[in-house]
C-alpha cells in the first residue's frame, strides 16, 4: 500500500533551461557579488562561464561517485573557483546565496504542466508528500516550494546540502522516510533519471519507482542503459501520478 509521493524537483517538479543569456548574467552577477565582498576576479563573464560549467560538471562527477555534498563554501572554494583560489572563508558569508542564484539565475525554471494540481489531489487523496533533491543550496528548494504554493501540502523537504548526501545514496531516503513517517516500503518517489532517482529507489526499498521523461537528462544516464535498471513506471506527465497510485493500491490491497 503506497501511503506516500515524494518527489525530485529539477526536471521533474519543473523543466530546466538553459540559456546562454541567462548563464552570461549570472556570471556578471556572481562576478558583482564577489566583487562587492572584497573578493575581485580579473576575469569577464564571458570567459567564466566555460570554466565555472567544467568545474561544475567535476563536482558533480565527484559527489555522484562519492554520494557527498559538501558544505557550500567548500564547493564554490574546492570546485566551482577553484582556479582563483579564494578559500572557503572568505566564500562562507555569501556562498549560501551563491548557491540559490546558481540554481534559480543561472537557468530558466518552469513548471511542469498539471504540477499543482497533481500535489493537490495526491493530498486530497489523504497521502503524504515530500521532497527529496540534490542541490548545492540549503534554502533554495524550501523557498522555491513557497512560490509554488505547494509547501502545505509537503510533510518533508530534504535536501542533499542539508543531508550531506546525495541520492541514490539510500539514506537520503531512510531520512526523508522518517520525516514524513511512512517507511520506504510504502512509499512511491517520482523523479526523471536512471542514475540517481531509479537506482536510488532501488538502494532504499521503496516500493514504486515513477520516472517522468526528461530527454535533457539522458546524456546523464547513458551509463545506465540496458544494464537492467529500469522504473516501474515511466510517464510523461504528472497528472498520471493519482491514477497509478489508485491502482497500485486497489491492486496490492486484492493480493
Amino acid at each position: 500500500m503506497i501511503r506516500a509521493v515524494l518527489f525530485d524537483v529539477g526536471g521533474t517538479l519543473h523543466e530546466v533551461h538553459r540559456e546562454p543569456e541567462l548563464e552570461i548574467a549570472f556570471c556578471s552577477e556572481l562576478l558583482e557579488k564577489l566583487s562587492g565582498s572584497g573578493i575581485s576576479l580579473s576575469i569577464t563573464p564571458q570567459d567564466l562561464l566555460p570554466l565555472l560549467h567544467q568545474n561544475a560538471e567535476n563536482y558533480k562527477r565527484w559527489s555522484e561517485e562519492s554520494r557527498v555534498e559538501l558544505p557550500a563554501p567548500r564547493i564554490w572554494s574546492e570546485y566551482y573557483l577553484r582556479q582563483f583560489q579564494i578559500g572557503e572563508e572568505r566564500l562562507a558569508p555569501i556562498a549560501e546565496e551563491l548557491s540559490v542564484w546558481y540554481d534559480s539565475h543561472r537557468v530558466r525554471n518552469v513548471p511542469r504542466p498539471h504540477m499543482r494540481e497533481t500535489i493537490f489531489r495526491l493530498r486530497d487523496m489523504g497521502l503524504v508528500q515530500g521532497i527529496i533533491s540534490n542541490m548545492i543550496s540549503r534554502t533554495y528548494v524550501p523557498g522555491l516550494m513557497e512560490q509554488y504554493g505547494i509547501s502545505d501540502c509537503l510533510s518533508c523537504v530534504i535536501v542533499s546540502a542539508s543531508a550531506g548526501i546525495r541520492k541514490p545514496d539510500p539514506a537520503i531516503f531512510q531520512m526523508a522516510a522518517e520525516a514524513c513517517g511512512v517507511p520506504c516500503g510504502e512509499m512511491a518517489y517520482v523523479g526523471d533519471t536512471l542514475s540517481r532517482d531509479v537506482l536510488g529507489c532501488r538502494n532504499a526499498g521503496v516500493a514504486l519507482s515513477i520516472q517522468i521523461q526528461n530527454p535533457d537528462m539522458a546524456f546523464r544516464d547513458a551509463a545506465f542503459v540496458n544494464v537492467g535498471l529500469a522504473p516501474d513506471v515511466r510517464i510523461s506527465d504528472l497528472a498520471e501520478i493519482p491514477d497509478i497510485i489508485c491502482t497500485y493500491n486497489a491492486r496490492t490491497s486484492a493480493l
